[in-house]
């Protein structure tokens, strides 16, 4: 799940530290030979320096032979201890003129010395994961939200080791994806909790287009508040297109869960109504209410798609959309939005979507938060989407 995000995320990182690494080896190789040759420099400094010593030693000892032939050998041995020392004081300063301090030779080696993070060194790879993300059903405007904030983190910091640019930037990264997927969420526990003190059941209408799995999606979903304790009642609100109370009855069936329906082109709004005053009678918790999957062009089925909304006045608004479709089911959900205002999101086949633009561009888009994953065929295969379980999808090993 989502394995070319995760790929494009974490060649990224390795593009960056490789490039960096690769800057700061050249950049050592560089100063070792200037250091090299100015060592080399000195070392030939210190040797003629070493000649002309012994040279005027040797001339000075052969004037003070013809000078002075009468001085005794005591004296003579003196003055040559005397000279010995002065020139082990020599070479002393000159080795300490020449050679580099510990301090030094630790700053040649090092990984960096005063490395910091500049646009320049990060621009073209952060140009690329834009394309690639784009090329992944990321949307523009996320793609470069994450880049945005990616740059921000990297650029100033100072690194001292190799894998500091690599933990910056994945830190960057992590940092970027989690702010995009922060949306507050519904608690639909807590809201079925507080409409059964005041009598009443929790109302969640289903929106999407043909095609998307939303049938199917409502038998999850009755599914998953079923093992929760919880008694749902679907209402086959979609009385418009060619079996569809046909096969929602069969999911309702299947897994025991009562179903309220009326024939072929009744008004969807009267069905939708029936399920709310059986849940009342009945005292169950949660009414799903399936609608006719539709184009915002269909004048007549957006109509009736907001009088059911008039009707019952759902308590939430669900849009289902597919994962596969990637950017199609981002711009679907901006537009069932701008119709009836959703309130949160369903995506389906997210155990086959690969690359994961939906699923992080979807909620951040519409500012609504994905409230539950389809992520396979049997009724069971529904979660509830939490952010850092996403983040951990991308990021994990």
């Amino acid at each position: 799940m989502f394995e070319s995000l995760k790929k494009k995320l974490s060649g990224t990182v390795g593009k960056i530290t490789d490039k960096l690494s690769r800057e700061e080896e050249e950049a050592q190789k560089s100063e070792v030979q200037e250091e090299s040759g100015k060592i080399g420099t000195e070392k030939a400094l210190k040797a003629d320096k070493k000649k002309v010593k012994k040279a005027d030693k040797k001339k000075a000892e052969t004037d003070e032979k013809r000078t002075d032939k009468s001085d005794t050998a005591e004296k003579s041995d003196n003055k040559k201890e005397k000279s010995d020392t002065s020139e082990s004081e020599q070479e002393k300063t000159i080795n300490e003129e020449i050679e580099p301090s510990e301090k030094e030779k630790k700053g040649i080696f090092s990984f960096v010395r005063h490395k910091t993070i500049s646009e320049k060194d990060v621009d073209d790879i952060l140009f690329e994961l834009e394309m690639s993300l784009l090329e992944g059903d990321v949307a523009l405007e996320v793609a470069e939200e994450i880049i945005n904030s990616v740059k921000e983190d990297l650029v100033g910091r100072k690194i001292k080791r190799r894998s500091d640019v690599s933990e910056f930037t994945k830190e960057a990264l992590k940092k970027a994806i989690s702010k995009i997927l922060e949306v507050d969420t519904q608690d639909i526990e807590s809201l079925i909790a507080l409409k059964r003190k005041q009598g009443e059941p929790l109302k969640i209408m289903f929106v999407g287009i043909n095609g998307t799995g939303k049938t199917t999606t409502i038998a999850k979903i009755a599914t998953h508040f079923m093992a929760k304790g919880y008694k749902p009642v679907i209402a086959a609100s979609d009385t418009f297109r060619a079996g569809a109370i046909e096969q929602l009855t069969h999911h309702a069936d299947k897994i025991g869960v009562k179903i309220i329906k009326h024939k072929k082109g009744a008004d969807p709004a009267a069905v939708a109504y029936d399920a709310v005053e059986h849940a009342r009678a009945q005292g169950k918790e949660l009414v799903l209410v399936d609608t006719a999957g539709r184009m915002q062009t269909n004048v007549n089925l957006m109509d009736e798609m907001k009088k059911i909304q008039r009707v019952i006045k759902p308590d939430l608004i669900l849009f289902v959309g597919d994962a596969l479709t990637g950017n199609d089911a981002v711009e679907q959900a901006r537009k069932f939005d701008d119709a009836v205002g959703v309130d949160g999101i369903v995506l389906t086949k997210a155990d086959a979507d690969a690359k994961g633009g939906a699923a992080l561009s979807i909620g951040h888009v519409i500012n609504k938060p994905i409230l539950f994953l389809g992520t396979g065929q049997s009724y069971s295969d529904i979660m509830e989407f939490k952010p850092e379980w996403m983040v951990e999808q991308v990021f994990g090993e």
